[in-house]
């Protein structure tokens, strides 16, 4: 034992850090590395706290802690030994790991390793109101109405839905409060709502370009995905129409307002005309509104001529924060009946916490404010990076300082997938065409953040790939 208390007795303790971590973190390394044998006895804890010159309450939160990562086990009436896996990583091969171009790229665009993200789907980290999430979270553990042994209720924190009700009737969506549904996320409601209308080998009509997710989401439930060219200024709606006779979808998905990645908001007129054809033609229309709060000048909403043939959905992943997520879905009363029966039978229950912290945002005004900003920052931010994409030859399709996305044509020559992966060898995760559209000219096209592509470090490099060609 003499090993292990030399080792224990070697901790240097940094001021202004947990002495737990401090514990935890080094003994982990002394075990991973073989400092610390495996299967060796540690002293008993008063003498760990001796060694280390802590009390004994830490050296038991740092025995828990190890115990937690599978560095330590105890032995009733032994005492604690050191473990150490003969496997601590799974390293998976080519196989599970696909090294195509867009495979890569769609990872580097979901993963946080340290790299500018002027193709990332949300707000930087900095954009977010940490002040305001940290105090509504505080505010939440205090509360009462905080029931940590309770599921919650199935359609999700009655107050919150309360809340919902409000705030959708400001864009024109008068419904009570049973016909709101909360979720996970949006991609959790939209699911759903594909195993609720739609059998495997229906059609469905779906805007190209889209989000990334939805081919496959499509696909896993066996539906025959037609795609809608959608531009700058929406669709072609007698061509919509021809698809419609042709193909008889049962379902049209689509971002209404802010469309990822093009930034069009449908018109007065093209929402009449959409909501004429669905009764015409007997589609259900997925209406996807998760950018709503980044418009600047309001239009019309599908669900705002009824819920008959529309299902709403909307979210606060790209708002308040792409981790703790809280979405919800507005439906006709039959189908929120068989949506609410669906999130009990798949488990798919929400988080009454998460739920609570944004109700409390909702109706303290801290989210509004929060949206405002983002809003005058989004059009502030706009501006800089379209007269740099500009000034690179690059052709803006997207409605100026609007939204959240500007959708850029490349400079004759250059190929989308060939910049994106030469951009991650010098950490700049650009995003595709080819990751949001089937169409021909997709490889011509980058889709830029502008909260992201704000900075002097993504204009330079982005300007180095350029002139690297």
């Amino acid at each position: 034992m003499q090993v292990q208390r030399a080792v224990i007795a070697a901790i240097e303790f940094q001021p202004g850090l947990p002495l737990v971590q401090q514990i935890v973190d080094q003994l982990s390394v002394a075990i991973t590395q073989g400092g610390l044998p495996h299967g060796s006895r540690l002293p008993p804890i008063r003498e760990l706290s001796e060694l280390m010159n802590v009390g004994k309450s830490t050296v038991v939160d740092a025995l828990d802690r190890l115990r937690a990562k599978g560095l330590v086990v105890s032995r009733q009436g032994s005492g604690h030994f050191v473990h150490r896996s003969a496997v601590t990583r799974i390293d998976a091969g080519p196989d599970l790991q696909p090294q195509d171009t867009l495979s890569v790229v769609r990872r580097a665009v979901l993963q946080d390793t340290g790299a500018l993200r002027p193709g990332a789907g949300f707000l930087p980290s900095s954009w977010l109101p940490a002040d305001e999430l940290l105090k509504a979270l505080r505010g939440t553990l205090r509360a009462a109405s905080l029931r940590m042994g309770e599921y919650g209720v199935a359609a999700g924190y009655p107050p919150l839905r309360e809340a919902l009700r409000v705030k959708l009737a400001s864009i024109g969506i008068e419904v009570p409060v049973d016909q709101i549904v909360t979720t996970a996320n949006t991609v959790q409601a939209i699911d759903m709502l594909m195993r609720l209308l739609v059998k495997p080998g229906d059609t469905v009509l779906l805007d190209d370009p889209c989000y990334f997710t939805m081919h496959t989401n499509l696909a896993l439930h066996g539906a025959k995905v037609i795609t809608v060219h959608r531009g700058v200024d929406g669709m072609d709606l007698e061509a919509f129409e021809r698809l419609l006779i042709a193909h008889r979808p049962v379902l049209y998905m689509t971002n209404n307002s802010l469309h990822n990645p093009t930034g069009h908001s449908f018109s007065p007129a093209q929402v009449y005309r959409l909501l004429e054809l669905s009764h015409r033609y007997g589609f259900h229309i997925v209406e996807d509104d998760l950018y709503c709060d980044l418009q600047q000048r309001m239009t019309p909403r599908l669900a705002a001529g009824g819920l008959d043939n529309v299902s709403y959905v909307s979210g606060f992943s790209k708002t308040l924060t792409a981790n703790s997520r809280v979405s919800y879905a507005v439906l006709s009363p039959p189908l929120a009946a068989r949506m609410i029966t669906l999130k009990m039978a798949c488990g798919g229950m929400t988080s009454e916490l998460a739920e609570q912290i944004v109700c409390t945002m909702l109706s303290d005004g801290s989210y509004a404010k929060h949206t405002r900003r983002t809003v005058d920052r989004l059009y502030e931010s706009s501006s800089r990076v379209t007269q740099w994409l500009l000034e690179a030859g690059c052709s803006v399709s997207s409605l100026p300082h609007e939204g959240l996305f500007i959708w850029t044509q490349l400079p004759e020559g250059f190929h989308a997938e060939t910049l994106a992966r030469k951009g991650l060898d010098i950490d700049l995760v650009l995003a595709p065409g080819t990751l949001l559209s089937k169409a021909p000219d997709a490889s011509q096209f980058l889709r830029f953040n502008v909260a992201h592509s704000d900075n002097v470090q993504v204009r330079d490099r982005f300007f180095q790939l350029l002139e690297s060609k």
